[in-house]
């Protein structure tokens, strides 16, 4: 139930409703079973439905959320920043992590790991009052030719593309100016410093970033 509730906050249920089955794809459970478990939540005031619009929280499925996201996010920085765990590896350990931890157990996590803002990823860190950090990024694709940035968040959760990215050297808080952007859902050529790395449109959608049109 905390995965159901930590994917649907991620894809925007507190604020609207969200397609059963696009939670049904990010928790890899087939929609009839998604759809019994929000039945159960919806017993249990975690969420509201509606047919034809899909699934939202409430206000305590939202709380209930957003403990499940710190507990994931903490437990993903403890593993790579103490236990020197690979941005790669760490998401499926961390599910693991969290759905035994309980409050104490993160925020020593937390303390450990240096009280970080953010997961390995990028992804903002509730504090222990349950508020969520707000982000002013967007997508790489966005960004023109000469724009100038730096990574806000990877949202990527497949091994092997962190594993290139990390080869790259794309790591959230990297700087970098947009070189080259072909149309059409082309490929983007950014410079990091002295070298370049092209990104193609699927992965570029992924990478979120802070930046400034040039003028």
């Amino acid at each position: 139930m905390a995965h159901y509730l930590g994917e649907l906050y991620r894809l925007g249920g507190h604020e609207e409703f969200v397609s059963p089955s696009a939670v049904a794809a990010e928790v890899e459970v087939s929609a009839p079973a998604a759809a019994r478990m929000f039945g159960r939540m919806e017993g249990m005031k975690l969420v509201e439905r509606e047919p034809y619009r899909g699934v939202r929280l409430t206000s305590k499925g939202s709380v209930q959320a957003l403990r499940e996201i710190r507990a994931h996010r903490l437990s993903e920085a403890f593993l790579v920043r103490v236990m020197d765990y690979g941005w790669h590896e760490a998401h499926d350990l961390a599910d693991r992590i969290a759905e035994i931890a309980d409050d104490e157990f993160v925020n020593r996590m937390e303390a450990k790991a240096g009280f970080p803002r953010r997961c390995p990823h990028g992804e903002p860190i509730p504090d222990r009052e349950g508020h969520m950090p707000k982000l002013n990024d967007r997508p790489l694709t966005e960004l023109s030719q000469g724009d100038r940035g730096t990574i806000s968040r990877v949202r990527i959760r497949e091994p092997e593309k962190l594993e290139y990215l990390a080869k790259e050297g794309l790591f959230p808080e990297i700087a970098f100016r947009v070189e080259a952007k072909a149309p059409f859902g082309g490929p983007i050529r950014l410079r990091l410093d002295a070298r370049e790395v092209v990104l193609g449109s699927e992965i570029s959608s992924r990478v979120w970033v802070e930046g400034h049109r040039t003028t």
